[in-house]
């Protein structure tokens, strides 16, 4: 595995340095039509660009926004907030290529929310609006913009830009991803000095959302298998009773209270992003905190060994205990899936689980000869005690 990961890794970059040079930043991009703008930015995240120029005479910008979409026959989007500094509430202007005649075209939206995307007219004037595709792959943006007064005044606008996977029937634009570059993609841009800046409020939603699975990761991933697998192998040791006992709930109570708080910061990220809902993942959390509640109290009603209710204690508590490792470990990739994170970090999660099982199914077959030369011990003692027994046995006197 290891052989094949490095090989891989050396044609990458070996195809990267002999792969012809392209086009980095927005000063050296040309169009086919020549236009030519005041000002471009590197804009700070999904490798997008913006070329813009603004006549406070007539308050008229004139803008190229150039993207890629994040699938082929995806869409790309430029927008203004007039009055908030995310996606919520924007009039923006999107671009994808027609599936009939394989042509770029610019749709105008209004999105009042991440609910609802409707194709509508703006609530400022766009007097001229294109789009086409460049020999990259990527999608440009051409429109003239009628800047409303109090925007004009201020001299700023909240400028957010998106991409995404596909367009549907109808042109109605399937959802993008929510991943870092995709929550770092806006930002103010100054129409008179020509800069943008970028604000904190994707950052810190970022930071959440890492806090989130962090904390889930470790709990439901780690903590609870590894607790799991104390109670089921290390029981099996006569010598290592009752010590067990108390790492096994020291690590389910520990996981306990660490998902508590992941599954807290998940539910303050659930209220601060409306229309943003993964059923999936939600709903497994939920079950996940029920079934691990319902757990911590069975330490409070476990009978007694010898007690009759002692078997049907044993089967909730176990049944419970399997679901949990397995929907924990399902929820924590669901997590990796939604949150994207860099490459290593679902790696070394893999790693760490792959070892857990590769451990898990050596001590099974350790604690099967374990418990089986125990029981063979138990079953021959009794019968050569017996058997010596009769044979030391004197005849009774008559």
């Amino acid at each position: 595995m290891a052989t094949s990961f490095l090989a891989s890794l050396f044609f990458t970059l070996w195809a990267l340095l002999i792969s012809p040079a392209i086009s980095l930043t927005c000063s050296s991009q040309k169009f086919t039509k020549n236009q030519v703008y005041s000002n471009c930015l590197d804009l700070p995240s999904l490798a997008s660009y913006l070329h813009f120029t603004y006549d406070p005479s007539n308050t008229t910008l004139s803008v190229a926004f150039i993207s890629t979409p994040s699938k082929p026959g995806g869409w790309i989007s430029w927008a203004i907030n007039p009055n908030a500094t995310g996606m919520a509430g924007s009039q923006a202007l999107v671009a994808y290529k027609n599936s009939t005649t394989g042509v770029a075209v610019v749709h105008t939206f209004d999105i009042s929310s991440y609910s609802s995307i409707v194709p509508k007219d703006l609530s400022f004037e766009v007097p001229d609006k294109t789009a086409e595709t460049r020999s990259d792959g990527s999608l440009a943006i051409f429109a003239t913009i009628k800047v409303p007064a109090n925007l004009a005044a201020k001299g700023t606008i909240n400028q957010v830009w998106q991409v995404g996977p596909g367009v549907g029937e109808g042109g109605m634009l399937e959802r993008h991803d929510f991943a870092a570059a995709n929550l770092r993609s806006k930002g103010t841009l100054d129409l008179k000095n020509g800069q943008s800046s970028t604000n904190s409020g994707g950052d810190t939603t970022i930071k959440k959302k890492n806090i989130h699975g962090i904390l889930n990761t470790v709990s439901w991933g780690i903590l609870f298998p590894l607790g799991a697998m104390i109670a089921r192998y290390i029981r099996s040791f006569e010598s290592a009773d009752p010590a067990w006992f108390y790492l096994h709930v020291f690590c389910q109570i520990s996981a306990y209270a660490i998902g508590v708080a992941g599954w807290g910061t998940g539910l303050k990220l659930g209220s601060e992003s409306s229309g943003i809902t993964y059923s999936g993942h939600r709903y497994i959390g939920i079950a996940l905190f029920v079934l691990a509640t319902v757990q911590i109290f069975a330490l409070f009603l476990r009978p007694k060994k010898d007690h009759k209710l002692r078997f049907y204690w044993n089967i909730y508590h176990h049944s419970f205990g399997y679901a949990i490792l397995v929907l924990g470990i399902i929820n924590v990739f669901k997590g990796f899936n939604i949150l994207k994170p860099e490459h290593k970090w679902k790696s070394a999660y893999m790693i760490v689980i792959i070892a857990m099982g590769g451990i898990s199914l050596l001590l099974e077959a350790i604690t099967w000869i374990v418990v089986l030369k125990r029981k063979s011990r138990k079953s021959t003692k009794p019968y050569d005690g017996y058997n010596n027994a009769q044979s030391n046995q004197q005849p009774l006197a008559m």
